[in-house]
């Protein structure tokens, strides 16, 4: 129990390990680039320095002792521990120096986007970001194509992607308060297809949803307008120009008097944003970082 533990190179244990994997010596030496004379010198010098023989040696076979398995399944369970530190380490590294690369939907981004990117940046002032605001159509495209590690916007279902919900999102009708009729807080798809529509464009999911649900319904409807981004329609509609349709996360914080902001039922209409990745694509730390912000925020206030 006194006697001191031997100083083991942790290069002769990867030369043991070699050579208990190959059960041979030449090949172990052939793996390593090194002379196979070179190789049964350190196994020696390990079994010198531990006092046992690892190996039973003939001139047909390879095969190790009982010390020699103790010491093959004890090493590969050290060098894993070792590995998965060593792993830990870096991706805590790549985290505080990445990259994110990632692509939002316009609504997204115009509402919710700038608090989280701030935090983020607080919290890891050495990581690149870069931000792409794209329509539902060209996100897609673009995560598709591994252009971007990720993406903010509405569920596309796809079995080529992944997806995390992380938000429900039902639409509105910001109306003019000279339509709006009284002080009610919901609005129903027919009163709503009466109205002059403002709508976003044919390039965002917003826009198909809406569209199928009026059809269902027989919906005949008026788009007196179509813009690309939401604060484009909440001016629009501020200056009484039509109903603007929008989900939450676009109206705006500070709406103004002659605005009323209905929530759009029978149906209820809405949306579910999600965190979508290429399939089985693994985020790099710093953009799991990222996404762990999201989750946090993107949902508070959402009332």
């Amino acid at each position: 129990m006194d006697r001191p533990l031997p100083q083991v190179n942790l290069k002769l244990i990867q030369t043991f390990m070699l050579v208990a994997r190959h059960s041979s010596f030449r090949l172990a030496a052939e793996q390593s680039f090194r002379s196979q004379s070179a190789v049964s010198a350190q196994i020696r010098q390990l079994e010198d320095q531990l006092g046992v023989p690892l190996f039973f040696r003939t001139t047909r076979s390879v095969r190790l002792t009982p010390d020699g398995e103790e010491l093959l399944e004890r090493s590969r369970r050290a060098l894993y521990e070792v590995e998965s530190g060593l792993r830990a380490i870096a991706e805590r590294a790549d985290a505080r120096r990445g990259r994110v690369h990632f692509t939002c939907s316009p609504t997204i981004a115009g509402g919710r986007l700038a608090p989280i990117l701030a935090a983020f940046d607080k919290a890891f002032p050495n990581v690149e970001v870069s931000v792409r605001e794209l329509t539902s159509q060209a996100m897609y495209e673009s995560i598709r194509k591994r252009e971007v590690d990720f993406g903010i916007g509405p569920c596309v279902p796809s079995g080529e992607f992944d997806f995390e919900p992380i938000l429900e999102d039902p639409l509105y009708a910001l109306v003019p308060a000279a339509l709006a009729g009284g002080r009610r807080q919901t609005i129903g798809l027919t009163a709503l297809a009466r109205m002059p529509l403002l709508m976003l464009n044919y390039a965002t999911a917003l826009r198909g949803t809406l569209e199928d649900a009026m059809a269902q319904r027989g919906l005949a409807w008026h788009t007196r307008h179509e813009f690309g981004q939401a604060h484009t329609l909440i001016a629009m509609a501020a200056a009484g120009l039509g109903a603007a349709i929008l989900p939450r996360v676009a109206l705006p914080a500070h709406q103004p008097a002659t605005l009323r902001a209905l929530r759009i039922v029978n149906p209820a209409m809405g949306r579910q944003i999600v965190i979508v990745t290429p399939r089985g694509h693994r985020l790099s730390p710093a953009s799991q970082k990222l996404v762990h912000l999201v989750r946090q925020l993107l949902g508070q206030g959402a009332g």
